[in-house]
């Protein structure tokens, strides 16, 4: 289950940073093959690996072990050779990712889905 993790995160940070899998590769002294392994769910990185990655990142290596709540659609967009970018919202929205109490997290679950629905709308326009 953590890989998965693992490996949505870090597509996520990639592709939030514009960085690619072989520049995570040089920054973080992790051969490409490995990162390909990696990034497409078959590697089993060690501790140190994650670490490597996660300076490379400039992220914690918490931030790559906590669960998200991505989709599977966009994780789907997040895996190589897919054309469609994770990152595509409209003008004006962006995707943010904060540690909240749980006041907050409720809050930002309202905004999420009412967002989520207009921009639905926005797509089918």
């Amino acid at each position: 289950m953590y890989n998965q993790i693992l490996l949505t995160n870090i597509l996520r940070i990639l592709e939030e940073k514009g960085m690619t899998k072989k520049q995570l590769s040089e920054k973080s002294g992790i051969s490409i093959a490995f990162m390909q392994d990696l990034t497409q769910g078959r590697g089993n990185p060690s501790l140190k690996t994650m670490e490597a990655i996660a300076d490379a990142l400039e992220t914690p290596i918490q931030v790559l072990l906590e669960i998200n709540d991505v989709t599977d659609g966009e994780l789907e967009a997040l895996l190589p050779g897919n054309k469609q970018k994770f990152s595509d919202l409209p003008a004006g929205y962006k995707r943010t990712y904060a540690i909240l109490n749980d006041f907050q997290d409720f809050q930002v679950r309202q905004w999420d889905a009412a967002n989520k629905k207009l921009i639905q709308k926005l797509k089918k326009q």
